[in-house]
């Protein structure tokens, strides 16, 4: 029987991203068979009123909540997978500064009550300038980074998770004979087993800090959300800022733009910009490969072609 028919259109919309992307795995089709009997426990456990559940997610069922107080919420439960395991504990490092604050988690249930932001605008569509909007988004950089590093049980080590996705690359690489340049590729591999070990500090990082998930809110000016933390070089971050703030790669000329706001960043953020572009080379070969072994070469080699820019202003 499917999961409609069961439990009814409201808490699972036909169009629903999550529900056709983590069908596409056995385990994501076992946990979802699940997820009515999880989302039924969290909603007991916490005396949750849950609402229609927010679209764009691709691992993660999440929706507006209201506590028996009436204070109003977010109740995220996620398909278990490596980059889901830290979330918990960097939203309780954090504290509330830069990040929305953890209320409340079950980690038997693999679901987070995170405190909900209002308006909840993405940095992304917000009607500011590009500039402004990278200038926005390092000031929450900044507060997630200064947070102290949990004492155990914090998120990963950069070092190990980029030397897992350097073995992958390597391993795509060798086996899909893509037709990517191997130079490139090559460059990306060695840079994701480097740069972690040549940080000059190490912060709790937010890992996916896209405009997307940083949001308006009324605590404070900006909010971010679906971390995919680690801990380890901050440099990592803001790669997916520059890429994706008024997309400079959509013009005929990127380099003097994509030069200019790391220039900006670099700054705001006390890093060095060559050093902020060296990750974008790093983290693009990796989506190239990722998106190559999912059967999206043109993405791939799209990826490639903005990982290459970077390179060349990098001086890699």
């Amino acid at each position: 029987m499917d999961i409609h028919d069961r439990h009814g259109t409201g808490l699972f919309p036909p169009g629903l991203t999550m529900l056709r992307t983590v069908r596409r795995t056995p385990d994501g089709r076992e946990w979802l068979a699940r997820l009515p009997e999880l989302i039924r426990s969290a909603r007991e456990r916490w005396g949750l009123r849950l609402g229609a559940p927010y679209d764009g997610g691709s691992c993660a069922w999440v929706a507006p909540a209201g506590l028996p107080d009436g204070t109003p919420a977010v109740l995220k439960i996620g398909l278990p997978h490596r980059e889901a395991e830290g979330e918990g504990p960097a939203l309780r490092a954090w504290a509330g500064d830069g990040a929305v604050r953890l209320l409340d988690d079950d980690p038997a249930l693999g679901a987070l009550l995170i405190e909900r932001c209002a308006p909840g605008t993405p940095l992304a569509a917000a009607p500011l300038p590009p500039e402004e909007r990278l200038i926005r988004a390092a000031e929450v950089l900044r507060r997630l980074w200064a947070a102290p590093h949990p004492a155990d049980g914090g998120p990963e080590r950069m070092a190990d998770v980029c030397d897992a996705w350097a073995a992958l690359v390597e391993e795509r690489a060798a086996r899909l004979r893509t037709g990517y340049d191997p130079g490139l590729v090559a460059l990306g591999a060695r840079l994701l087993r480097t740069l972690p070990r040549g940080a000059r500090r190490r912060a709790v990082v937010h890992g996916d800090a896209n405009p997307g998930n940083i949001l308006a809110a009324r605590r404070r000016p900006w909010l971010a959300i679906d971390p995919k933390p680690m801990t380890g070089d901050p440099a990592y971050d803001p790669w997916p800022l520059l890429a994706q703030i008024d997309d400079p790669f959509a013009r005929p000329g990127p380099g003097p733009v994509l030069r200019a706001r790391a220039a900006l960043l670099g700054d705001a953020l006390a890093q060095d910009p060559a050093r902020l572009l060296a990750w974008s080379v790093a983290r693009g070969v990796e989506s190239a490969l990722y998106e190559a072994a999912h059967g999206d070469l043109p993405g791939g080699a799209e990826e490639l072609r903005r990982a290459r820019v970077a390179a060349e202003l990098a001086g890699c």
